[in-house]
């Protein structure tokens, strides 16, 4: 962890609740995960449902991330 809370992981990892930072620098609060997005298993898509925003983020579950928990 470094100190401003952010971790680097694999987008495997992000859960529900986290705070993603997309390599544009954007930050994605994630409220949903949708493994195998499009039938394939190895792509996942982060989704941001809330009243001020709706966001969503394919990737690959091997790209690194950054994750604040």
């Amino acid at each position: 962890m470094t100190d401003d809370g952010w971790v680097s992981s694999t987008a495997a990892d992000v859960q529900a609740g986290d705070l993603l930072r997309l390599g544009t620098g954007n930050e994605l609060t994630v409220t949903r995960v949708k493994p195998s997005f499009l039938g394939v298993d190895d792509l996942i898509c982060f989704v941001e449902d809330t009243d001020d925003r709706w966001l969503a983020q394919a990737m690959w579950v091997t790209t690194e991330v950054e994750i604040r928990r």
